[in-house]
């Protein structure tokens, strides 16, 4: 893994990884930062091939993204976790330190709150939940630390629901469950964070109220969502995927090279144009 004329280098691990647009962003960073010696690349890797992959990598890496089904297959493959990782069992980011510890963190909870903070979103007294796959969890993360009251979550069966009923107890939330067939309900909430596949959330659009609060779609392609769509027609404020792609690659940015603050605008853009020629 040393073939390169980069004296730093990074990457997104995942699979698949296609897809991913991580490495337009960091590069966007570099770019921005003048980290002319800086790459950023992207790897398919799987769980079974993550221990020999890391173990491959030379003194030249700085860090890693990873990405699905990646998040918690590396925890035992490190030195030591952040808190914020501890507490939903996921590491979206691996931090080579200078004495060669594997530092792993999780960048998608405070992503989201820089988010949200972006729009103007301090704090609320309720919110919904749709979903609840691993991505929901990090969601109730976030929200145990900007939510005051209960937060609702739509789920598809009963061992769903325990889930989350559990991560709320472990994360301190007070969190009650609803069957998926009555999540237009939710749709009422001060601030609805929709954490399902593509297509899922489609039915719902019908049912957007005339004046909706605040959608946090975590989908970025396609977009805009039919459910982000009929909520911006109604005047409602929609946070998306994007924005917590690009809150969440700031954080890794400034932690992989030690620079602050990573240029938000110039990654966000380059984001933007990527999604745009597809």
């Amino acid at each position: 893994m040393s073939g390169t004329d980069s004296k730093h280098r990074a990457a997104v691990l995942g699979s698949p990884i296609a897809h991913s647009l991580s490495p337009v962003l960091h590069r966007a960073a570099y770019a921005a930062l003048g980290l002319d010696d800086w790459s950023y690349d992207r790897f398919e890797v799987d769980e079974d091939a993550l221990p020999e992959f890391l173990g491959r990598l030379g003194p030249e890496w700085a860090g890693l993204s990873l990405t699905m089904p990646l998040k918690r297959a590396v925890i035992p493959l490190l030195d030591e976790i952040s808190e914020t990782a501890a507490s939903v069992e996921a590491v979206n980011t691996l931090v080579f330190t200078e004495d060669g510890r594997r530092r792993g963190d999780n960048t998608d909870i405070p992503g989201m709150i820089a988010a949200l903070r972006e729009r103007g979103i301090e704090q609320v007294d309720s919110a919904a939940i749709l979903g609840a796959g691993a991505t929901a969890s990090s969601a109730l993360a976030a929200l145990a630390r900007i939510c005051t009251g209960e937060v609702v979550a739509y789920v598809r069966s009963e061992a769903r629901a325990a889930e989350m009923r559990q991560w709320g107890e472990r994360l301190g939330v007070e969190v009650r469950t609803e069957d998926w067939a009555d999540a237009d309900r939710g749709l009422r909430a001060p601030l609805v964070v929709a954490t399902t596949p593509a297509g899922t959330t489609d039915a719902l659009a019908g049912a957007v109220p005339e004046r909706p609060a605040t959608l946090f779609d975590v989908l970025y392609d396609p977009w805009p969502t039919a459910l982000a769509a009929r909520w911006s027609m109604y005047g409602g404020a929609v946070v998306s995927g994007l924005d917590l792609l690009v809150h969440q690659a700031v954080l890794q940015v400034e932690q992989m090279t030690g620079r602050s603050p990573a240029p938000v605008e110039s990654m966000r853009k380059a984001g933007e144009h990527a999604l745009a020629d597809r």
